[in-house]
């Protein structure tokens, strides 16, 4: 989803891909008596090795990659019942999900905010590294994330690290599912994936992914529903060619939404405590969008298998909200203090996205090596509007009622013209090169460059926006083998990001800079099936925007900026241990201080464990059971002056295989019924109670 604030930076793409796709010889392609079957064989070789591109794009294997990445699975998806990207995020090691509001929610990694999204490892729009709303997770096969500095796949970026979404692709066989999911909070969902061959010889396929949703909430008034529908076509053109195209449509209804969280601010400056279905909202909010994605993608094998690749992404997003937000803080015995600010906006955003990309192999000093060069280009346009009331009449503006008040406590303001609050132009061009230099058979280095010009031109609450900006940034990378198990790597990455908050005066920060530095083991168990990490990271950051308060005039926040120090290290287990037992054990340390020596970032925990162990019976092998979930330190936000004590968060699946096609699945949330806050990032609300879900799935 796409929030409703001031887009930028709207595009990093990374296409540094060296993809092997099997092809006929210059010999069979003469040979016109081949086998029929043979030939099926090759063409659906070709077509199914088009499969979404990965995170990184190189050909390096995850446990060669000079970089902490993570996987969240398909089969992790199914069995955690996750059905949209912020519940499968809290699956993968490193990222906490702030979900700050109920109906926008920031990722983090390592202390900083991730705002580099790709989907098939081509860069998305993601400004202020937000999402609006629950993005639909059922179009995904998985989900990629590099924790740390992406400067050495992207030359660009912060700390925190880069997520990409992978799509689903079509199948080389006809089969599909149809799921039918009931659950706590009047949940109805309906899902169904189909994938169909085109032609006979399989040269072409389809693939249709449908999901529907309805939910209410353990949150007073709040209640969501979502539609959402993909479609994708996959083919090859001639033997030496592929093309591949599809599109999304999303439609997304809130109602009795959050604008900011709860206040947890009482006057005598004590943390207040409510009841887990607490809000400030009213029964008129509401939050609607419709986000579209649409993707061209060609691919040409030359005789010498360089490879050319052009890639073109189309995204739109619309919005129409009226929100409620609530400040300040509560006399303890008498449940005032809240100020009340309501707000209605409506907007549009557009994307689009090209990318060409040039790779391929080259020999020199008796190795072989890698060698890609491209260059991108993005446009972006943002429109957002916002409607006037009358300040002196509404009830909606002013203090508020004693809180907890009922629902419809405050009157919906009678909303007047509709003005533009902002409007902003985006361009992005970049220019890229890389390679990869096997220096010996068990060390290669990779080393390259980025090349970026970034312009932002427009109005932003009636301040002009007027920036140029260009950077050059070189990034290098190493892995050395010890043995076939046994991988040793460091990297070096440049932080350059562009930053989409705005000081008092209403002028977007300067981008900010540095460096990050990460070194590291990753060693492989029986038989490969089971990886073991190890990572040491460090990084500086200088400029980076922090929340200094709400400007008087304006009613808006403005950040300033600091420079901040992080440290830390991660262990993470994932992977198969035996043919029933499959985990994923992971524990991030992390140290950040700010350049007066002060802690920085206190809302980002210090230490985190996440877990996921699913097993199958060996003595009843059509059931499957699991457990995940997290545990984390203690956290603050010393802005707002609320604390949050260290938590353990449970959950729990058991899915019984009635034959091969039918199955039903019994999933429970918060086993233990852990009472805590979403988000110290800007202070969210409680998480939901103990909770569950029951879904029948059919194959076919």
């Amino acid at each position: 989803m796409k929030l409703t604030k001031t887009f930028t930076f709207s595009a990093l793409i990374l296409a540094m891909g060296f993809p092997t796709i099997a092809q006929e010889t210059s010999a069979e392609r003469q040979n016109t008596s081949l086998d029929k079957d043979i030939e099926q064989i090759l063409i659906v070789g070709v077509r199914s090795s088009r499969i979404s591109k990965g995170a990184t794009g190189l050909t390096m294997k995850i446990d060669e990659t000079p970089q902490s990445i993570s996987m969240v699975s398909a089969e992790q998806i199914k069995n955690y019942a996750t059905t949209n990207l912020n519940d499968a995020l809290k699956l993968a090691t490193g990222i906490n999900v702030e979900e700050w509001e109920t109906n926008r929610t920031n990722y983090t990694s390592r202390g900083f905010e991730i705002k580099n999204t790709q989907i098939d490892g081509i860069g998305m729009p993601n400004d202020w590294g937000i999402v609006t709303g629950a993005m639909e997770a059922y179009g995904y096969d998985k989900i990629e994330v590099i924790r740390g500095a992406n400067g050495l796949l992207t030359g660009v970026g912060s700390s925190a690290g880069t997520i990409n979404y992978v799509r689903k692709r079509p199948t080389n066989e006809n089969q599909g599912e149809v799921n039918l999911s009931v659950g706590s909070y009047d949940l109805t969902r309906i899902e169904a994936d189909y994938s169909l061959l085109l032609t006979e010889d399989g040269r072409w396929a389809a693939r249709a992914v449908v999901a529907a949703e309805d939910k209410g909430s353990y949150l007073k008034g709040l209640e969501n529903d979502r539609t959402f529908f993909y479609g994708t076509i996959d083919g090859q053109l001639t033997n030496n060619s592929t093309l591949a195209f599809g599109y999304s449509y999303q439609d997304a209804n809130t109602d009795g939404n959050m604008w900011g969280a709860l206040v947890f601010n009482y006057t005598d400056g004590t943390q207040a405590e409510w009841k887990t279905s607490a809000t400030t909202t009213q029964d008129w909010t509401m939050w609607d969008t419709i986000n579209t994605t649409a993707f061209i993608e060609y691919v040409y094998m030359f005789e010498n298998d360089w490879e050319l690749k052009a890639t073109y992404n189309q995204r739109t997003s619309e919005e129409d909200d009226k929100l409620f937000y609530a400040y300040g803080s509560i006399d303890k015995d008498t449940g005032l203090g809240l100020v009340g600010w309501p707000g209605r906006f409506g907007g549009e955003f557009d994307a689009d996205l090209f990318d060409l990309t040039i790779n391929g192999d080259f020999s020199l000093f008796g190795q072989n090596h890698e060698l890609v060069f491209g260059a991108s280009h993005s446009k972006s346009k943002q429109h957002l509007n916002q409607y006037s009331f009358d300040f002196s009449s509404t009830p909606a503006y002013g203090p508020t009622p004693a809180f907890p008040y009922a629902l419809d406590a405050i009157p919906e303001p009678v909303w007047q013209d509709n003005n533009v609050y902002s409007k902003i132009d985006v361009t992005l061009k970049r220019y890229f090169g890389s390679t990869k230099l096997n220096v010996t058979e068990d060390f290669f280095v990779i080393a390259g460059f980025n090349a970026i010009d970034y312009s932002r031109h427009g109005v932003n609450n009636a301040v002009d926006i007027d920036n140029e900006e260009s950077e050059f940034s070189p990034y290098v990378g190493a892995t050395y083998s010890v043995t076939e198990d046994i991988n040793l790597y460091a990297s070096y990455s440049d932080i350059y990001q562009p930053q989409e908050q705005y000081d008092i005066d209403g002028y977007f920060l300067a981008p900010t800079k540095g460096v990050n530095f990460e070194t590291g083991i990753k060693t492989t168990w029986f038989d490969n099936n089971l990886l073991a990490t190890f990572a040491y990271f460090t990084a500086e950051q200088e400029g980076i925007a922090n929340y200094a308060g709400i400007n008087p005039a304006t009613g808006q926040y403005f950040y300033n900026g600091i420079d901040v120090e992080s440290k830390g290290y991660e262990l993470e287990v994932v992977g198969r241990i035996n043919e029933n037992l499959t985990t994923s054990l992971a524990y991030t340390n992390l140290d950040m201080d700010n350049s007066a020596g002060g802690e920085a970032h206190e809302w980002a925990p210090r230490n985190v464990i996440n877990f996921l162990v699913d097993y199958k019976l060996s003595a009843m092998p059509s059931l499957t059971v699991g457990l995940g979930g997290k545990w984390q330190s203690k956290t603050k936000n010393v802005e707002y002056n609320v604390k949050q004590d260290a938590y353990l968060l449970v959950n729990a699946f058991a899915r019984w295989d009635i034959n091969d096609r039918l199955s039903v699945q019994a999933n429970i949330n918060n086993i233990t019924d852990e009472k805590y806050i979403t988000s110290l990032h800007t202070v969210g609300y409680y998480a939901a109670p103990t909770n569950g879900s029951v879904r029948l799935s059919y194959q076919f």
